[in-house]
């Protein structure tokens, strides 16, 4: 075998869990071959260069063999060889994620606590009178015609 589909060849390579994902991230223009945006049929041979853009990353890879089956993570790792420029730009992001601050910490607002409920709900009844503002009876009507 000498050529075979880059969908099926992501999925082969475990980048991709099922084929039909590989098809649709090929088909949402995110994958590329030698540099041209690929199609699902699109054939890939040792040698050629992939850049999948995976989230923030683009991971680009160089095709070493190829197989049509999906075998183990160690048999699938041998189909491909990851660029420097790749692993050092996955490195710098991980890097960047453990260095930044917790996302949880920069929620300001959201749904409240059990405490903040309580807090709210205190304050509620502190400053509003519901009996008299909310009644299903009519006002009494002032001026008389």
């Amino acid at each position: 075998m000498d050529r075979l589909r880059i969908d099926k060849w992501l999925w082969a390579a475990r980048f991709f869990k099922t084929r039909s994902l590989a098809a649709e991230e090929i088909g949402k223009n995110r994958v590329q071959v030698n540099g041209d945006i690929a199609k699902a049929s699109r054939e890939v041979k040792a040698g050629d260069t992939v850049a999948m853009r995976m989230g923030p990353l683009t991971r680009t890879v160089t095709v070493r063999g190829l197989s049509g089956q999906r075998g183990p993570a160690p048999v699938a790792q041998q189909l491909y060889e990851e660029t420097a420029e790749s692993l050092a730009a996955q490195a710098a992001f991980r890097e960047m994620r453990r260095a930044g601050i917790e996302p949880a910490l920069a929620i300001e607002q959201g749904r409240p606590t059990k405490r903040d409920r309580r807090e709210l709900d205190g304050a509620v009844r502190r400053h509003t009178d519901w009996d008299s503002r909310w009644s299903a009876s009519l006002p009494p009507e002032d001026d008389e015609r």
